[in-house]
């Protein structure tokens, strides 16, 4: 099947947890609404009734112990539908999609963090999202023991299983964020780094700033659509 371009532009957060990544999508969501732009904010795991019944089993704290492949297996389900029934027909009627995590967070959590093979997790991404990439990934990047820190105080009780499992230590976050800057330095044309560890208000600024860029091109940089 021919790739043909997406109509709309698909920008994805990421980051390491505590980043801020949910607060800041939705002043980006909102930055651009302002600017007249119809937009379609989203998240992962999650956006549909499938993935958020996805998300209540990965990121419940409890007994159940689940290995890094099933996670990678879950995660990739849940984008699967989101890609098909949230982010593609938004991209294909000329919305601007904005998603809190995308693929990226699947290699950098199991990945790098859980050391799955990098090679295997691309070919189920590849099966999951049909090639669809986002034009632009923005990084919010913040130090582990303060991203752990901001987690711990805003989460009033609702730590998920990746800050309270033992597996998942300040080392595996270490790796995460690693992984994170490794892939961002790897493509360098679509991932932003933007550090989060200052004032939420300028990062809001400097987050705008990349997507205004992104939407000055005449062509979307990356996203594909694959006709069925």
């Amino acid at each position: 099947m021919q790739p043909t371009a997406a109509l709309g532009r698909f920008i994805a957060l990421e980051g390491p947890d505590g980043a801020g990544k949910s607060l800041q999508a939705a002043h980006l969501a909102d930055a651009l609404r302002a600017s007249g732009h119809v937009v379609m904010q989203t998240r992962e795991p999650g956006g549909t009734a499938l993935g958020e019944r996805i998300r209540d089993v990965l990121l419940a704290t409890g007994d159940a112990q689940r290995t890094p492949e099933s996670d990678a297996l879950l995660f990739n389900a849940a984008r699967s539908q989101l890609v098909h029934e949230v982010i593609r027909p938004a991209l294909e009627r000329g919305e601007i999609v904005i998603c809190d995590r995308f693929a990226g967070s699947t290699l950098a959590y199991q990945g790098y963090g859980s050391r799955l093979d990098l090679a295997e997790l691309r070919r189920l991404e590849a099966l999951a999202t049909g090639g669809l990439r986002p034009d632009l990934v923005i990084l919010l990047d913040v130090p582990v023991e303060v991203g752990l820190a901001r987690r711990a105080r805003g989460a009033a009780g609702e730590l998920t299983r990746f800050e309270t499992s033992p597996r998942h230590d300040a080392a595996f976050h270490e790796r995460v964020r690693a992984g994170y800057l490794k892939l961002a330095a790897a493509d360098p044309g679509r991932w932003h780094i933007i550090d989060a560890a200052g004032d939420a208000g300028a990062v809001t600024d400097q987050i705008v700033r990349s997507a205004r860029e992104l939407l000055e091109r005449s062509e979307p940089y990356a996203a594909l659509l694959r006709t069925d």
